[in-house]
Order: structure tokens, then sequence, then C-alpha cells
């Protein structure tokens, strides 16, 4: 397998995904600031523009949350998803969902306003409402989706690698995460994961 992934951008999941299931792939990392993602050489392989992408002996996987089920059922030694009970495993894709859906496009509007807008004036409104929305998301999932030690409750998951990326923005979108003590919890949790402190050094390195 091969994974198409670029710093800072919510392709850290799958990279943390495939590093927890002991998975055998090469990593491609990206500059999405010099704009590998518009290169005719990437998008022969995701038309869409974006990361990740996932390179399968099957075909090419786009969208984080349907990476991340690949690997969590690709793997199923490494229990990265509660496999067996549908309704469980559809709430694991719920939570992903809503990060993917609602979370990241919220993260988006702060420097990505040109996806929905032409007048600079429209930019700046929407990276003004950045850190109101990003804190309402963050207050849902730490009142409401936020199970336990991890979101699911006492295990490890996919979700967790998912939201250990995104609650890395809270920062940088203006949302003080200490008013989230669960989410930060977590955050620091995960972080102390063997295979994502290796994902992270490898980053820094």
């Amino acid at each position: 397998m091969k994974l198409f992934h670029a710093r800072g951008s919510c392709s850290l999941a799958s990279l943390i995904a495939l590093e927890e299931a002991g998975a055998a792939y090469e990593l491609v990392v990206m500059s999405t600031k010099a704009g590998d993602q518009r290169r005719p050489e990437y998008l022969a392989v995701n038309p869409k523009s974006r990361v990740p992408a996932l390179v399968t002996e099957r075909g090419v996987l786009t969208e984080t949350p349907a990476i991340l089920a690949f690997v969590a059922q690709s793997f199923p030694e490494a229990r990265l998803a509660p496999l067996d009970d549908p309704f469980a495993f559809a709430e694991a894709q719920a939570f992903n969902s809503y990060l993917c859906a609602t979370v990241h496009v919220a993260h988006a509007h702060r420097h990505r306003g040109y996806r929905w807008a032409d007048q600079e004036a429209s930019f700046a409104d929407m990276t003004a409402k950045v850190p109101e929305n990003m804190t309402a998301c963050f207050g849902l999932i730490e009142q409401s989706l936020l199970k336990g030690p991890f979101v699911l409750g006492e295990a490890y998951s996919i979700c967790d690698a998912y939201l250990f990326t995104v609650a890395d923005w809270m920062e940088g979108d203006g949302v003080d995460p200490t008013a989230f003590p669960k989410v930060l919890a977590h955050r620091e949790r995960v972080s102390a994961r063997p295979a994502v402190r290796k994902v992270l050094a490898e980053r820094a390195a």
C-alpha cells in the first residue's frame, strides 16, 4: 500500500491507523502549500486533489473515514474497530463522519474560504467565525461524543486516531483546549501510544 500524506492535514489519522495496524506501506509526503495536490501526477491518483489517498491492490481509496474503516477491517487482529458489532461499528462511522463533514469543514473556513466564496471580505468573515464554530464542535465532543478514556469507551479505535488529529488543530483555530479537559486528556493519552509517538517523531525529523 502507498499512503499520500501531507503534514498538518487530516491524513495523519490514516498514517496513525496504518502504524497501529502494523501494516506494510510506503509513505509519500506531499506539500499542499507547494500545490503538490494539484500536480498532474497526483491528480491521476486522486482527482479530488486532496489528501489522504491510499493506493491498495484493488484501487485507490480516498476520504479519511473510508480509509480508516478499510484499515480496521483489513487488519482485524489489531482490534481498531468493533467489527463484530454492527451497531457499535456504525457508531464509530458516525463519529468519524462528524469529524469529516462538520469539524473539518469548520476548520477549513480558516484558510480555505475560496472553496465557498469569491470575495475577500467573505474570506475574512469566515475566518473570524472559525473559533466560535470549532469551540461548538469540541463542546459537543466533550459533552456527548467522547464516551470514556477513548472515543468508543474503554477500547482504542480508529476514532481515536482521527480525534487526535483534529484536536491538534484547536490552538491554531483559536480554541482554548483547557476548556475541554476530556478532549485534552484524550489528546495527551493518544500521543503517548508507541505508534503515535513513532509517527510524530518521524514528522519532526
